[in-house]
């Protein structure tokens, strides 16, 4: 299970470079990327998985549920806001500045809160 939980933590860090990546990328002129979304549901499905396997006794985790609480919100705040701005750059509409940062800003800050919340 270890290496289950590995594998889905991996993934969650690649989602995050998805969407902080392509944000840094484009912080000239801001967009969303349709690769930001990938991440942002990236992100949402190993961090769901993640928080059912905190249970697992194997693992040996403690849960801290509104930590858990405040970054699913977040995730999926960004997953929101990755599909209103990469739904108007298919339609050819110009993706709003705030949009923009939005998505990469916040998840910029589920990262720190991963990172600095002990």
């Amino acid at each position: 299970m270890t290496i289950v939980f590995s594998i889905l933590v991996f993934l969650h860090i690649v989602g995050a470079a998805m969407i902080v990546g392509y944000w840094i990328a484009t912080i000239k002129e801001p967009t969303v990327h349709p690769r930001q979304r990938d991440g942002a549901f990236l992100q949402l499905l190993t961090g769901v998985a993640m928080m059912g396997m905190i249970t697992i006794p194997e693992l040996n985790m403690h849960a801290d549920y509104f930590k858990l609480g405040i970054k699913f919100a977040i995730g999926v705040t960004v997953a929101v806001l990755a599909v209103i701005g990469s739904r108007k750059v298919k339609k050819g509409e110009p993706v709003s500045t705030g949009l923009a940062h939005g998505v990469g800003g916040l998840a910029l800050l589920n990262v720190a809160i991963a990172t600095l919340w002990n």
